[in-house]
């Protein structure tokens, strides 16, 4: 009964860090999504830069990024160039497919699955301007007669 016992803790254990190790690799906290934002586009970074860029707008620590960014290494966000010094970090994923994971994500949680309340919802909120409407209205043109 004990070695029952064992192999079914084992189980939970493992099937546990399975499940977290996807939903950290799946949503980056806003922080990451800020660090991410400066690599996008400054392009492969050190610590070091990434922190004068962050420290510019508001008080923070150069040892909390680097954590972050040893977070954000562990959790597949983004990749460490460990073949020079100091080392660089690049995102994993173009913008764009981070964007889409993340409207996916709330679109599942948040809306159901219905990309029609995500847009509504979206469009309410934040007022578009009269050149977004037009690329939206294209978009959706492009999206009826089945092209991509």
């Amino acid at each position: 009964m004990t070695k029952d016992i064992v192999i079914m803790t084992n189980k939970f254990v493992i099937f546990g860090k399975v499940r977290l190790m996807k939903r950290n690799t799946r949503r980056p906290t806003d922080a990451e999504l800020t660090i991410l934002q400066v690599l996008w586009d400054r392009g492969p970074s050190t610590v070091r830069e990434v922190y004068k860029i962050l420290n510019s707008g508001k008080d923070v620590g150069y040892t909390t990024v680097l954590k972050v960014m040893q977070i954000m290494t562990d959790k597949a966000l983004v990749e460490r160039d460990e073949s020079c010094r100091p080392q660089l970090y690049r995102p994993r994923l173009p913008r764009e497919q981070t964007q889409r994971q993340l409207i996916k994500d709330l679109a599942d949680r948040a809306f159901g699955g219905s990309a029609k309340r995500l847009v509504m919802q979206a469009l309410e909120e934040k007022k578009a301007s009269v050149s977004e409407l037009a690329q939206i209205e294209k978009l959706l043109n492009r999206l009826e007669r089945g092209e991509k």
